[in-house]
């Protein structure tokens, strides 16, 4: 059996093992919906966009999903993964940040432990990458190290910032863990990265009917953070690879949005580690703008900066910075649209 599997072409291998994630996430949420709605109930808050108490940890199922399909793919076809001993470490990493977040979902930790068991985290997922990985060789290697360390935390924690409306983080990481896998076919990213990249892309889709508006289930930290673990270390090895504006488009809104507004809070003098409804697509929902019509914003700007970073894998430097460029354009004018210019009917999560 395991030889016939191998002997299937890679794209129908990859969408096989999409569509099993797909399930185990379903079916896992089936099964841990009633335990959530017990013991991991968000209740709303001054950050909430819900109205209701809904359960959160449906991260749990995805993360679970995404280790166990690679688990099967290690199993079933081995040839699909070339450093079995990267990935252990990098799960390790993401199932110690799932820890993190389950406790911090039940009983909130305070900003500087949550930092620094984020930080110990990403180091051991920095710690993995391929000692011959350079991104910008001109730095010395250990800053590049710190350099991604600082990022990585950065990426955790941004995702767990911008998971604040239903769908909003479906609507983030299908498209950027899809246009990997496309990547990883084309050659341009390791097999591991691609195995991992489809696995969270199918994790992800049978996570979105439970999170679909008005939600009945949340990520939850435990699922935000060790995500935003993972799509850290899919886009460092992406950008290790010689793909660096590749790897800087495709999370460009949540970069953008994340930064921007944590910017104007310290300029404005507030508390940055309060939590708060800055971000764009906050100010987008407290303006009126209904959750169907950002989400579909974000994700048709996710596939459009998807594709724009294809197509800056066969172009030269200075080509593709324009493409950046028109990247940040179209980033831009969403942002613009959310602050102040998205108008409709109100809408609760």
């Amino acid at each position: 059996m395991t030889g016939n599997i191998e002997a299937w072409p890679i794209g129908t291998q990859l969408v096989l093992l999409a569509v099993l994630a797909a399930v185990i996430s379903a079916s896992l949420i089936v099964i841990l919906r009633p335990v959530l709605s017990r013991y991991a109930m968000a209740r709303p808050n001054t950050r909430s966009s819900h109205v209701k108490p809904t359960p959160q940890g449906g991260g749990i199922a995805v993360i679970a999903a995404t280790i166990a399909v690679v688990a099967c793919a290690a199993v079933l076809t081995p040839t699909l993964l070339s450093d079995p001993r990267q990935l252990v470490i990098v799960f390790a990493a993401t199932v110690g940040l799932a820890l993190v977040g389950v406790t911090d979902d039940i009983r909130p930790l305070e900003a500087l432990p949550r930092l620094v068991l984020q930080a110990a985290a990403v180091g051991v997922m920095v710690a993995a990458l391929p000692a011959e990985l350079r991104i910008i060789h001109a730095l010395p290697w250990w800053m590049e190290r710190v350099l991604i360390v600082i990022g990585g935390v950065w990426l955790v924690n941004l995702v767990n910032f911008m998971d604040g409306i239903d769908w909003m983080t479906v609507a983030e990481v299908t498209p950027i863990t899809g246009c990997l896998a496309l990547i990883g076919l084309m050659g341009a990213l390791s097999r591991d990265a691609t195995l991992i990249a489809i696995g969270l892309c199918g994790a992800m889709i049978g996570f979105a009917p439970f999170n679909r508006p008005v939600a009945k289930l949340f990520l939850g930290d435990v699922g935000s953070l060790p995500i935003g673990l993972l799509l850290a270390w899919l886009l460092a090895s992406l950008a290790g690879s010689g793909h660096l504006m590749a790897a800087v488009l495709l999370p460009l809104y949540y970069l953008a949005d994340a930064t921007i507004t944590l910017l104007r809070r310290l300029f404005n003098g507030e508390p940055v580690m309060q939590a708060h409804r800055s971000h764009f697509y906050q100010r987008a929902v407290d303006g009126g703008c209904r959750v169907y019509r950002i989400v579909g914003l974000v994700f048709a700007t996710n596939v459009l900066l998807a594709a724009l970073a294809v197509l800056t894998l066969r172009l030269s430097l200075q080509l593709q910075g324009i493409v950046f460029l028109a990247g940040c354009v179209l980033v831009g004018g969403l942002l613009w649209h959310m602050n102040g210019h998205c108008r409709n009917r109100p809408a609760t999560r």
